[in-house]
């Protein structure tokens, strides 16, 4: 699922959320939030809050277990900002470009 926040036509927030079925945690499944990106300018007045508070409630309306996002390790603040909201690092990640970048 794809969300766009927008104000007076224009856009200031995106988010994806995906719903994975699991083999952990007897079948449940799980959210994942990616891509969250506000407008610089739009920063710092509760959206991309508002947003993240959104997908959870997404996330539970569907019956997941548990909710789970990835940032870069350079992102300092998105770390600050995701453990505001209760998130726990909790995994090392590797990704692979099949693309060749």
């Amino acid at each position: 699922m794809l969300v766009v926040a927008e104000e007076a036509g224009e856009v200031v927030g995106t988010l994806q959320l995906t719903f994975i079925p699991g083999l952990s945690y007897r079948g449940a499944w799980r959210g994942q939030i990616e891509a969250v990106r506000i407008a610089a300018p739009r920063r710092g007045r509760g959206l991309g809050e508002r947003m993240i508070r959104w997908a959870l409630e997404q996330c539970r309306a569907r019956g997941c277990r548990l909710v789970q996002l990835t940032t870069s390790m350079a992102r300092s603040d998105a770390h600050r900002f995701y453990e505001r909201l209760g998130f726990r690092r909790s995994h090392y990640g590797y990704k692979l470009d099949l693309a060749g970048g």
